[in-house]
């Protein structure tokens, strides 16, 4: 198998992710001061829709629970195995959390619509870690993920 068989391009690849995505960590997640924001409302959803949401906000020193979810600042941090990793970062920004993210290795890592970064997929991909570029998790949640 070689590394590109870990960049999911076809919709079974995505149904896949989603039907097996219990613990979702939320790397660029946002507070509820900011509900009307994608960072937010796509894992409020989520956590609504029984996924358990674990908040990696990049912003908000002070801020110690999301959703009543307790706050980490690194992925390495997080206890526990993590499925997938939803990166709500601008694509220029994520760079800086690759080896963070291969150092928790989770089986996806999940770039939220907007978002692509070939050179951080690749690196990713060829560490053994399924990669989602440019879709939305919720809308593919809606779509493959209702129990």
């Amino acid at each position: 198998m070689s590394w590109e068989d870990n960049l999911i391009h076809d919709e079974a690849g995505v149904a896949r992710v989603v039907k097996h995505a219990r613990r979702v960590a939320v790397l660029g997640m946002k507070t509820e001061q900011q509900s009307g924001q994608p960072a937010f409302y796509v894992p409020d959803y989520l956590a609504r829709a029984g996924v358990e949401v674990v908040p990696v906000p990049v912003y908000y020193p002070d801020v110690t629970h999301i959703l009543g979810a307790p706050v980490y600042r690194r992925l390495v941090d997080v206890p526990g195995e993590v499925d997938v990793v939803d990166v709500f970062r601008r694509p220029q920004d994520i760079d800086a959390h690759v080896d963070d993210i291969i150092a928790k290795k989770p089986r996806v890592v999940w770039f939220q619509s907007g978002i692509r970064n070939d050179s951080a997929a690749e690196k990713l991909a060829r560490a053994g870690i399924q990669v989602v570029q440019d879709r939305c998790l919720m809308v593919d949640h809606r779509r493959y993920g209702a129990r």
